[in-house]
């Protein structure tokens, strides 16, 4: 059997409260909580299983009511779901309280789970498997640096295609020695500066720096701003169109992410694969959930539509 994207990292709870008045410190604020799973590389992994694509899901989790929620959506989403887990563990989960205009007041991250996810893994006869079944790879930086080196190392040796989700500048940091061996990095401006060691004053500028520092292929969005990609031999650029209405910023990278990726791997140019990551964004940021339920080829191909053309730099 033959999958075509191995999807390997972070599939938790997210739970996001806001605040429906001012924030009073230290005081009991009216509001309400929304719960949902979430995850870099899960996210990805449910837009590119609505858009057709055979995904394998492998994902660190507990043995508790919070890791049967993450199987369950998984399995809604079409993912051919196969857990590591750690049945005397929590799953990990991401708690943030957010003030009324969306900005965030306080978070709790509880992802140690995360690096028991050890490098020694990649030698399990399960995980070589799904490697060697899987046409392309993709894999997020929640797990800990030494796996994520591993995994690259073992994706070059069977010449396999190895894309990746920053996550946060503190975490993107785990890919520097796999840097190398990545098809591409998707990043915001904060992760790329965090891998390049300084921001360029303009966003053509971001593929020189991020070469210069051993990445072959990645993407820099800057929210409304522009997006920029590159490949070993091409850069593109697009600068969105604003959105009349933005219902939740969470998952709209991994929505690129997807986006891109499936067009890539389609046989698309690098412009081409721009405007659908762009397209996808576009989808996620107007819906208040981190994807789409009703994501579809048909439903990116209209967004599309909407898109601006993207522009070769070289």
């Amino acid at each position: 059997m033959t999958t075509e994207i191995l999807a390997i990292g972070g599939a938790h709870i997210d739970r996001r409260g806001r605040i429906f008045g001012d924030t009073k410190p230290g005081a009991s604020n009216p509001g309400q909580w929304f719960e949902e799973v979430g995850g870099g590389v899960f996210n990805a992994a449910c837009n590119l299983s609505r858009l057709g694509r055979s995904v394998r899901l492998i994902a660190p989790r507990g043995g508790d009511a919070a890791g049967q929620t993450v199987a369950d959506a998984a399995e809604r989403a079409g993912l051919d779901d196969q857990p590591v887990m750690f049945l005397d563990r929590a799953t990990p989960s991401y708690t943030a309280v957010l003030e009324r205009d969306g900005n965030l007041v306080i978070a709790l991250a509880d992802m140690a789970l995360y690096d028991a996810f050890s490098a020694r893994r990649m030698r399990a006869r399960s995980m070589r498997d799904s490697l060697t079944e899987a046409d392309h790879v993709l894999a997020d930086a929640n797990l800990p640096a030494d796996t994520l080196t591993a995994l690259a190392a073992t994706c070059h040796a069977a010449g396999k295609g190895l894309s990746a989700i920053a996550i946060s500048p503190a975490k993107v940091v785990k890919f520097a020695r796999a840097l190398p061996f990545l098809t591409h990095l998707f990043m915001n401006g904060t992760e790329a500066e965090a891998i390049a060691g300084q921001r360029p004053q303009r966003p053509e500028d971001w593929p020189d720096l991020l070469r210069a520092k051993g990445l072959r292929g990645g993407s820099v969005t800057s929210g409304g701003g522009p997006t920029v990609v590159f490949d070993e031999k091409d850069i593109a650029l697009i600068v969105p169109e604003p959105l009349e209405q933005i219902a939740d910023v969470t998952g709209a990278g991994d929505a690129f992410a997807a986006g891109f990726l499936h067009a890539r791997l389609s046989g698309a140019t690098l412009d081409v694969a721009l405007r659908q990551g762009t397209a996808s964004a576009a989808i996620t940021l107007a819906c208040p959930n981190a994807t789409d339920e009703n994501l579809s080829c048909e439903k990116l191909a209209r967004q599309m539509a909407l898109v601006p053309p993207a522009r070769f730099l070289s």
